[in-house]
C-alpha cells in the first residue's frame, strides 16, 4: 500500500494518479481542518481543487508515524526545505523494510545533500530501497488529465518498473531508468535555470534571448553532471534497440533532463519561472515569496548548488549569477548583463 507524505500540489497530483488507478492510499496531511474538508468535499481545498477523489480510497491522517507504519511504499512529496521538520523527529528504524519514493525536486538545505544521502544518514535507508519520481510533469496538467510523463529511477530497474506500473494511466506515460543521482541533480538545476528564465522574462528579454539562455543552461547542466560522474547526459545517443519491439532504447536525457528543463523554463504553471518573473520586475525575494504563497525550490537550490560546486568545480556562470541575484543582492539587470557575456 502506498503512503503519501505531503499535501501540496505535487502530492495531490500523485494521490490523484494512484487513486485513479484504484489504489487505496494512506495520506499524511498536517492540517486536521484540511483533512475534514477533503472528506466533506472530495477535493483538496488548497491545491488542485479541480481534482476530485473517491473518498473510499483515501485514508487521511495527521499522524505521520501511522501513515508510515501502515504503508509499504512511502512517497515523500514535501518541499525539500521542510524535510527535516517533517521527518527528523521520527524513530531511526521507522523506514525499515519500506520502499521510499522521492517526489521532491530539491536539495536538503544546510546539509547540501540529496534526499537519499540524508535518509541514509538519519534512518539508514539504503539506496536499493530508494526510488525517485520526476517529470517532465506539472501537477496542474495532471489535474486536467492532459497527457504527461513521469520518470522513475532506481538502481534496480525492474523494481522501478514495478513501481512505475502503479502510476501508468491513459493520461500518464512512464519512463524508467537507473540514473538515480543524475535525475535528482538535474531536477535541482532545472529549477535554478527556470527561476533565471523568469527573471529574464521580468526584465523583458524576448524569446530569442530566452532560447539561447535555455540552450546554454542545458549545456551548463551537462557540464556539472559530468563533473559529478553522471554518464547518460547526451541527447541523441541510444543503446541497443529492444529485441521484442525493435524500438530504439530510450534516451532519458531527452525527457527528464532536457524536457523537464524546457517545461519548467517556459510553462506558466512553473512556480520557479513565476517567482523569477517577480524578481525581474523588481520584487524583493521576501515579497515574491509572500505573493507566490508556494515554495519555489530554485531559491534554496541556488545557494545549495553554489556551495556544492565549490567542491565540484564545474563552470556554472548562469547558476552562479542566479544565486548572486537571489542571495547577494546583485541587481537582476546587472546580473543578466553578466549572463549575456557568457552565452554562446
Amino acid at each position: 500500500m502506498f503512503g503519501i507524505i505531503g499535501s501540496g500540489s505535487w502530492a495531490t497530483a500523485l494521490a490523484k494518479i494512484l487513486t485513479d488507478n484504484g489504489h487505496a492510499i494512506n495520506w499524511w496531511i498536517r492540517n486536521a481542518e484540511t483533512i475534514a474538508q477533503i472528506k466533506k468535499r472530495r477535493h483538496n481545498p488548497h491545491y488542485l481543487s479541480s481534482a476530485y477523489f473517491d473518498i473510499s480510497l483515501l485514508f487521511l491522517q495527521n499522524d505521520i508515524e501511522k501513515v508510515i507504519a501502515d504503508s509499504d511504499v512511502i512517497v515523500v512529496a514535501v518541499p525539500s526545505a521542510f524535510i527535516e521538520n517533517t521527518l527528523a523527529h521520527l524513530d531511526k528504524s521507522i523506514f525499515d523494510k519500506k520502499k521510499i519514493v522521492s517526489a521532491i525536486k530539491g536539495i536538503i538545505p544546510h546539509h547540501n545533500v540529496l534526499l537519499n544521502a540524508w535518509l541514509l544518514q538519519q534512518f539508514d535507508v539504503l539506496l536499493e530501497d530508494y526510488f525517485v519520481v520526476l517529470g517532465p510533469c506539472h501537477a496542474e496538467e495532471v489535474a486536467a488529465e492532459k497527457l504527461s510523463y513521469l520518470t522513475f529511477s532506481g538502481i534496480d530497474v525492474t523494481k522501478a518498473e514495478e513501481l512505475a506500473s502503479n502510476f501508468r494511466t491513459d493520461y500518464i506515460n512512464t519512463i524508467v531508468n537507473h540514473d538515480i543521482l543524475g535525475v535528482q541533480y538535474a531536477a535541482v538545476l532545472k529549477n535554478i535555470y527556470a527561476l533565471g528564465a523568469g527573471i529574464a522574462h521580468g526584465l523583458e528579454y524576448g524569446d530569442n534571448f530566452l532560447s539561447v539562455y535555455i540552450a546554454n543552461s542545458a549545456d551548463e547542466m551537462a557540464g556539472f553532471l559530468r563533473k559529478v560522474g553522471i554518464e547518460h547526459i547526451v541527447v541523441g545517443e541510444h543503446g541497443e534497440e529492444d529485441p521484442v519491439t525493435h524500438r530504439k532504447a530510450p534516451n532519458y536525457a531527452a525527457s527528464v533532463y532536457l524536457g523537464d528543463l524546457l517545461v519548467t523554463c517556459y510553462s506558466l504553471y512553473s512556480r520557479n519561472r513565476t517567482f523569477g518573473n517577480m524578481i525581474g520586475k523588481g520584487y524583493s525575494v521576501r515579497s515574491a515569496q509572500l505573493e507566490l504563497n508556494m515554495v519555489a525550490e530554485g531559491y534554496n537550490a541556488a545557494r545549495c548548488i553554489y556551495d556544492i560546486n565549490k567542491e565540484v568545480g564545474a563552470e556554472m556562470p548562469i547558476a552562479e549569477t542566479v544565486y548572486k541575484i537571489l542571495w547577494e543582492n546583485v541587481k537582476p539587470m546587472e546580473g543578466f548583463k553578466r549572463i549575456e557575456e557568457v552565452l554562446v
